[in-house]
């Protein structure tokens, strides 16, 4: 018995997105200017990359957590110093 059919109710998890290298430049290249997104751009973003709102908002949020992730382990590393 796995721990899936303990739940009944949830919906079944999405697909996990496989973006293109040129999305995924185009992403990074809009983290490098703002690292975060009003509304409008966001959307804007999504239209342009073919993704949707959800899809970029996901990205943009796991990317701030990589970002705050390594800016803590270099501010570490210069402590060690």
């Amino acid at each position: 018995m796995n721990n899936g059919s303990l739940k009944t109710n949830k919906k079944p998890r999405k697909a996990r997105t496989a973006f293109t290298d040129q999305q995924l430049n185009c992403l990074e290249k809009s983290f490098e200017r703002q690292k975060y997104l009003s509304v409008q751009d966001r959307m804007e973003l999504a239209a342009r990359l073919s993704l949707s709102d959800t899809q970029v908002k996901t990205w943009y949020q796991n990317r701030r957590t990589k970002w705050k992730r390594q800016a803590a382990v270099s501010l570490e590393f210069l402590e060690q110093q």
